[in-house]
Protein backbone atom coordinates (compact mmCIF):
# COMPACT_ATOMS: atom_id res chain seq x y z
CA UNK A 1 0.00 0.00 0.00
CA UNK A 2 1.36 3.17 -0.90
CA UNK A 3 1.88 6.27 1.76
CA UNK A 4 -0.83 8.41 2.18
CA UNK A 5 -0.16 11.55 3.91
CA UNK A 6 -1.73 12.46 7.34
CA UNK A 7 -1.94 15.96 6.95
CA UNK A 8 -1.56 16.99 3.29
CA UNK A 9 -0.25 20.73 3.02
CA UNK A 10 -3.22 21.57 0.30
CA UNK A 11 -5.70 20.78 3.57
CA UNK A 12 -3.28 22.05 6.58
CA UNK A 13 -1.87 25.01 5.28
CA UNK A 14 -3.84 26.84 7.91
CA UNK A 15 -2.42 25.42 10.48
CA UNK A 16 1.05 25.72 9.30
CA UNK A 17 0.23 29.59 9.03
CA UNK A 18 -1.28 29.44 12.46
CA UNK A 19 1.30 27.57 14.15
CA UNK A 20 3.62 30.01 12.75
CA UNK A 21 2.06 32.91 14.38
CA UNK A 22 1.66 31.26 17.80
CA UNK A 23 5.40 30.95 17.88
CA UNK A 24 6.08 33.76 17.14
CA UNK A 25 3.95 35.49 19.43
CA UNK A 26 5.71 33.39 22.07
CA UNK A 27 9.00 34.74 20.91
CA UNK A 28 7.46 38.48 21.09
CA UNK A 29 6.14 37.42 24.85
CA UNK A 30 9.34 36.46 25.56
CA UNK A 31 11.85 39.01 24.63
CA UNK A 32 9.14 41.99 24.86
CA UNK A 33 7.51 41.23 27.91
CA UNK A 34 9.54 38.77 30.00
CA UNK A 35 13.02 39.84 29.21
CA UNK A 36 12.57 43.34 28.37
CA UNK A 37 15.13 44.27 30.62
CA UNK A 38 18.75 42.87 29.80
CA UNK A 39 19.99 40.31 33.19
CA UNK A 40 21.70 37.71 33.76
CA UNK A 41 19.38 34.04 33.99
CA UNK A 42 19.77 31.85 37.06
CA UNK A 43 19.18 28.86 37.06
CA UNK A 44 16.51 29.09 39.16
CA UNK A 45 14.58 31.00 36.24
CA UNK A 46 15.97 28.77 33.36
CA UNK A 47 14.42 25.44 35.10
CA UNK A 48 11.04 27.57 35.46
CA UNK A 49 11.19 28.11 32.02
CA UNK A 50 12.33 24.61 30.74
CA UNK A 51 9.59 23.64 32.26
CA UNK A 52 7.32 26.16 30.86
CA UNK A 53 8.55 24.68 27.03
CA UNK A 54 8.59 21.50 27.11
CA UNK A 55 4.55 21.86 29.09
CA UNK A 56 3.60 23.19 25.87
CA UNK A 57 5.19 20.78 24.08
CA UNK A 58 3.66 17.79 25.68
CA UNK A 59 0.35 19.80 25.99
CA UNK A 60 0.67 19.94 22.36
CA UNK A 61 1.55 16.63 21.72
CA UNK A 62 -2.13 15.37 23.80
CA UNK A 63 -3.84 18.43 21.59
CA UNK A 64 -2.84 16.75 18.32
CA UNK A 65 -3.71 13.15 19.71
CA UNK A 66 -7.20 14.37 21.00
CA UNK A 67 -7.53 16.16 16.93
CA UNK A 68 -6.28 13.06 15.12
CA UNK A 69 -9.00 10.62 16.73
CA UNK A 70 -11.36 13.12 15.69
CA UNK A 71 -10.78 13.77 12.26
CA UNK A 72 -9.02 10.62 10.97
CA UNK A 73 -12.67 8.97 11.00
CA UNK A 74 -13.92 12.02 8.84
CA UNK A 75 -11.29 11.82 6.34
CA UNK A 76 -12.22 9.83 3.03
CA UNK A 77 -8.50 8.94 2.72
CA UNK A 78 -8.01 6.59 5.68
CA UNK A 79 -11.37 4.70 5.08
CA UNK A 80 -10.66 1.03 5.93
CA UNK A 81 -7.50 2.19 8.54
CA UNK A 82 -7.45 1.92 12.18
CA UNK A 83 -7.75 5.22 13.23
CA UNK A 84 -7.59 4.99 17.02
CA UNK A 85 -3.62 3.22 16.26
CA UNK A 86 -3.30 6.17 13.93
CA UNK A 87 -3.71 8.70 16.43
CA UNK A 88 -1.61 6.99 18.91
CA UNK A 89 0.87 6.93 15.82
CA UNK A 90 1.17 10.10 15.20
CA UNK A 91 1.35 11.47 18.78
CA UNK A 92 4.31 9.14 19.23
CA UNK A 93 6.08 9.99 15.92
CA UNK A 94 5.38 14.04 17.40
CA UNK A 95 6.92 13.17 20.72
CA UNK A 96 10.00 10.92 19.41
CA UNK A 97 10.60 13.61 17.15
CA UNK A 98 11.35 16.53 19.59
CA UNK A 99 13.06 13.46 21.92
CA UNK A 100 15.10 13.34 19.02
CA UNK A 101 15.74 17.40 18.23
CA UNK A 102 16.16 18.23 22.20
CA UNK A 103 18.78 15.57 22.11
CA UNK A 104 21.01 16.62 19.27
CA UNK A 105 20.58 19.81 20.66
CA UNK A 106 22.94 19.24 23.52
CA UNK A 107 25.72 19.81 21.55
CA UNK A 108 24.52 23.02 20.15
CA UNK A 109 24.55 23.81 23.87
CA UNK A 110 28.02 23.14 23.64
CA UNK A 111 28.88 25.60 20.98
CA UNK A 112 26.87 27.80 22.45
CA UNK A 113 29.64 27.93 25.78
CA UNK A 114 32.37 27.85 23.46
CA UNK A 115 31.57 30.91 21.54
CA UNK A 116 29.78 32.95 24.01
CA UNK A 117 33.04 32.81 26.08
CA UNK A 118 35.14 33.54 23.11
CA UNK A 119 33.49 36.68 22.39
CA UNK A 120 33.02 37.90 26.09
CA UNK A 121 29.77 38.04 25.84
CA UNK A 122 28.48 39.17 29.56
CA UNK A 123 25.68 36.83 31.37
CA UNK A 124 23.08 39.71 31.03
CA UNK A 125 23.47 40.20 26.91
CA UNK A 126 23.70 36.13 26.15
CA UNK A 127 19.58 35.66 26.28
CA UNK A 128 19.45 38.61 23.47
CA UNK A 129 21.85 36.78 21.44
CA UNK A 130 20.46 33.29 21.80
CA UNK A 131 16.89 34.62 21.00
CA UNK A 132 17.87 35.94 17.49
CA UNK A 133 19.71 32.73 17.22
CA UNK A 134 17.07 30.60 17.60
CA UNK A 135 14.37 32.90 15.56
CA UNK A 136 17.21 32.40 12.59
CA UNK A 137 17.56 28.89 13.46
CA UNK A 138 13.41 28.18 12.90
CA UNK A 139 13.68 30.06 9.82
CA UNK A 140 16.67 28.02 8.52
CA UNK A 141 14.63 24.97 9.74
CA UNK A 142 11.63 25.59 7.97
CA UNK A 143 13.64 26.03 4.78
CA UNK A 144 15.49 22.58 5.14
CA UNK A 145 12.31 20.46 6.25
CA UNK A 146 10.51 22.06 3.13
CA UNK A 147 13.20 20.85 1.07
CA UNK A 148 13.36 17.50 2.86
CA UNK A 149 9.36 17.09 2.73
CA UNK A 150 10.23 17.51 -1.16
CA UNK A 151 13.35 14.76 -1.67
CA UNK A 152 10.93 12.43 0.90
CA UNK A 153 8.97 11.72 -2.46
CA UNK A 154 12.29 10.20 -4.22
CA UNK A 155 13.62 6.90 -2.21
CA UNK A 156 17.01 6.97 -3.11
CA UNK A 157 16.89 10.51 -0.93
CA UNK A 158 16.19 7.83 2.00
CA UNK A 159 18.87 5.96 1.48
CA UNK A 160 21.31 8.62 0.94
CA UNK A 161 19.42 10.48 4.43
CA UNK A 162 19.98 6.71 6.37
CA UNK A 163 23.45 6.36 4.76
CA UNK A 164 24.66 10.00 5.89
CA UNK A 165 22.54 9.41 9.31
CA UNK A 166 24.85 6.13 10.10
CA UNK A 167 28.09 7.46 8.71
CA UNK A 168 27.46 10.58 11.42
CA UNK A 169 26.57 8.31 14.04
CA UNK A 170 29.86 6.10 13.43
CA UNK A 171 31.86 9.14 13.57
CA UNK A 172 30.44 10.47 16.48
CA UNK A 173 31.16 7.12 18.38
CA UNK A 174 34.72 6.97 17.64
CA UNK A 175 36.05 10.37 15.94
CA UNK A 176 38.50 12.17 18.55
CA UNK A 177 36.37 15.65 19.41
CA UNK A 178 38.27 18.78 17.94
CA UNK A 179 38.32 21.93 19.64
CA UNK A 180 36.05 24.91 18.21
CA UNK A 181 37.97 27.75 16.31
CA UNK A 182 35.44 30.40 15.71
CA UNK A 183 38.37 32.87 14.21
CA UNK A 184 39.08 30.22 11.47
CA UNK A 185 35.96 29.93 10.15
CA UNK A 186 35.75 31.23 6.75
CA UNK A 187 32.16 32.91 6.88
CA UNK A 188 33.23 35.12 10.09
CA UNK A 189 36.40 36.20 7.96
CA UNK A 190 34.20 37.06 5.20
CA UNK A 191 32.05 39.36 7.46
CA UNK A 192 35.31 41.25 9.03
CA UNK A 193 35.89 41.80 5.41
CA UNK A 194 32.50 43.02 4.20
CA UNK A 195 32.37 45.40 7.32
CA UNK A 196 34.74 46.56 10.18
CA UNK A 197 34.47 45.14 13.25
CA UNK A 198 34.45 46.96 16.38
CA UNK A 199 37.10 45.16 19.32
CA UNK A 200 34.21 46.10 22.36
CA UNK A 201 31.10 45.80 22.75
CA UNK A 202 28.22 48.84 22.59
CA UNK A 203 25.88 47.75 25.12
CA UNK A 204 23.44 45.46 23.40
CA UNK A 205 23.77 46.46 19.75
CA UNK A 206 24.71 44.04 16.84
CA UNK A 207 25.85 46.82 15.16
CA UNK A 208 26.68 50.48 15.40
CA UNK A 209 27.62 53.47 13.69
CA UNK A 210 30.87 55.20 14.28
CA UNK A 211 32.55 57.95 12.00
CA UNK A 212 29.72 57.70 9.85
CA UNK A 213 30.22 54.15 9.06
CA UNK A 214 28.22 51.13 10.28
CA UNK A 215 30.32 48.74 12.10
CA UNK A 216 29.82 44.94 13.38
CA UNK A 217 30.25 44.80 17.03
CA UNK A 218 30.90 41.32 18.65
CA UNK A 219 27.76 40.43 19.38
CA UNK A 220 27.09 40.30 15.50
CA UNK A 221 29.69 38.09 15.19
CA UNK A 222 28.73 35.79 17.92
CA UNK A 223 25.10 35.17 16.57
CA UNK A 224 26.64 35.28 13.14
CA UNK A 225 28.80 31.89 14.32
CA UNK A 226 25.42 30.36 16.05
CA UNK A 227 23.74 30.44 12.87
CA UNK A 228 26.45 29.03 11.04
CA UNK A 229 26.70 26.06 13.66
CA UNK A 230 23.18 25.46 14.01
CA UNK A 231 22.85 24.86 9.87
CA UNK A 232 25.35 22.70 10.65
CA UNK A 233 23.49 20.42 13.45
CA UNK A 234 20.21 21.04 10.91
CA UNK A 235 21.89 18.54 8.51
CA UNK A 236 21.90 15.91 10.97
CA UNK A 237 18.96 16.93 12.78
CA UNK A 238 15.90 17.34 10.08
CA UNK A 239 16.47 13.78 8.37
CA UNK A 240 17.14 12.13 11.29
CA UNK A 241 13.12 12.79 12.37
CA UNK A 242 12.20 11.97 8.98
CA UNK A 243 13.33 8.57 9.73
CA UNK A 244 10.83 8.91 12.45
CA UNK A 245 7.97 10.31 10.20
CA UNK A 246 7.04 11.18 6.49
CA UNK A 247 4.83 14.00 7.76
CA UNK A 248 6.15 17.26 7.80
CA UNK A 249 3.85 19.10 10.32
CA UNK A 250 5.29 16.35 12.67
CA UNK A 251 8.75 17.28 12.03
CA UNK A 252 8.31 21.32 11.72
CA UNK A 253 6.15 21.12 14.81
CA UNK A 254 8.52 19.34 16.85
CA UNK A 255 11.36 21.03 15.85
CA UNK A 256 9.91 24.29 16.58
CA UNK A 257 9.33 23.32 19.97
CA UNK A 258 12.43 21.95 21.06
CA UNK A 259 14.24 24.69 19.47
CA UNK A 260 12.20 27.28 21.64
CA UNK A 261 13.13 25.52 24.49
CA UNK A 262 16.82 25.35 23.55
CA UNK A 263 17.58 28.99 25.55
CA UNK A 264 16.26 27.79 29.04
CA UNK A 265 18.08 24.32 28.38
CA UNK A 266 21.50 26.48 27.96
CA UNK A 267 20.92 28.31 30.73
CA UNK A 268 20.38 25.12 32.55
CA UNK A 269 22.68 23.13 31.58
CA UNK A 270 25.71 25.45 30.96
CA UNK A 271 27.82 24.96 34.07
CA UNK A 272 27.33 21.17 34.52
CA UNK A 273 27.66 20.45 30.45
CA UNK A 274 31.44 18.76 31.43
CA UNK A 275 29.32 15.75 33.42
CA UNK A 276 27.84 14.26 30.16
CA UNK A 277 31.17 13.44 29.29
CA UNK A 278 29.15 10.41 27.49
CA UNK A 279 26.43 11.73 26.11
CA UNK A 280 27.39 11.84 22.62
CA UNK A 281 28.27 7.97 22.63
CA UNK A 282 24.36 7.92 23.33
CA UNK A 283 23.60 9.99 20.17
CA UNK A 284 26.07 8.64 17.96
CA UNK A 285 23.82 5.43 18.94
CA UNK A 286 20.52 6.95 18.39
CA UNK A 287 21.89 8.35 15.07
CA UNK A 288 22.84 5.00 13.32
CA UNK A 289 19.56 3.43 14.81
CA UNK A 290 17.43 6.02 12.68
CA UNK A 291 19.58 5.74 10.04
CA UNK A 292 19.63 1.67 10.38
CA UNK A 293 15.53 2.46 10.38
CA UNK A 294 15.68 4.11 7.40
CA UNK A 295 17.50 2.38 5.23
CA UNK A 296 16.57 -1.42 6.35
CA UNK A 297 13.93 -1.43 9.74
CA UNK A 298 11.21 0.03 8.14
CA UNK A 299 10.86 -2.56 5.10
CA UNK A 300 11.62 -5.29 7.63
CA UNK A 301 8.89 -4.46 9.84
CA UNK A 302 6.61 -4.20 7.04
CA UNK A 303 6.68 -0.49 6.10
CA UNK A 304 7.03 1.00 8.94
CA UNK A 305 9.22 0.38 12.15
CA UNK A 306 6.80 0.38 15.63
CA UNK A 307 7.38 3.38 16.60
CA UNK A 308 6.80 2.65 20.83
CA UNK A 309 9.71 0.91 20.10
CA UNK A 310 11.53 3.68 18.32
CA UNK A 311 10.59 5.98 21.10
CA UNK A 312 11.52 3.43 23.91
CA UNK A 313 14.48 3.09 22.56
CA UNK A 314 15.93 6.02 22.00
CA UNK A 315 15.04 7.14 25.63
CA UNK A 316 17.11 4.28 27.09
CA UNK A 317 19.72 4.92 24.91
CA UNK A 318 19.99 9.37 25.70
CA UNK A 319 19.00 7.76 29.44
CA UNK A 320 21.79 5.54 30.14
CA UNK A 321 24.55 7.35 28.64
CA UNK A 322 23.43 9.91 30.96
CA UNK A 323 23.17 7.89 33.81
CA UNK A 324 26.77 6.14 33.12
CA UNK A 325 28.33 9.81 32.53
CA UNK A 326 27.17 10.50 35.81
CA UNK A 327 27.99 7.37 37.72
CA UNK A 328 31.31 5.86 35.88
CA UNK A 329 34.15 8.57 37.04
CA UNK A 330 36.53 10.05 34.48
CA UNK A 331 40.09 9.06 33.40
CA UNK A 332 42.72 10.86 34.22
CA UNK A 333 46.34 10.91 33.62
CA UNK A 334 48.57 10.68 30.84
CA UNK A 335 46.80 9.59 27.48
CA UNK A 336 43.74 10.88 29.02
CA UNK A 337 43.36 14.62 28.64
CA UNK A 338 40.28 16.03 30.02
CA UNK A 339 37.00 17.20 27.93
CA UNK A 340 38.11 20.82 26.19
CA UNK A 341 36.44 22.95 28.03
CA UNK A 342 34.92 26.94 26.72
CA UNK A 343 37.98 28.77 26.28
CA UNK A 344 38.88 32.05 28.75
CA UNK A 345 37.05 35.02 27.80
CA UNK A 346 38.47 37.80 25.30
CA UNK A 347 38.01 41.24 25.22
CA UNK A 348 38.42 41.34 21.58
CA UNK A 349 36.76 39.89 18.60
Amino acid sequence: MDYVTLFPFADYWWFYGGFTLFVLGLLALDLGVFHRHAHAVSVKEAFVWTLVWVSLALAFCAALYFYAQWKFPLDPRLAGLNHAALATQTALEFLAGYVIEASLSVDNIFVFVVVLGYFAVPSHYQHRVLFYGILGALIFRAIFISLGAVLMQFHWVIWLFGGFLILTGIKLLFAPEKPIEPEKNPVLRLLRKLMPVTPALHGDKFLVRLDGVWSATPLLVCLAFIEISDIVFAVDSVPAIFAITREPLLVFTSNAFAILGLRSLFFLLAGVMHKFRLLKYGLGIVLVFVGLKMVWLNEAFGGKFPISWSLGLIGAVLSLSVLASLLIPARSGPGHPPRNHPRPASTSS
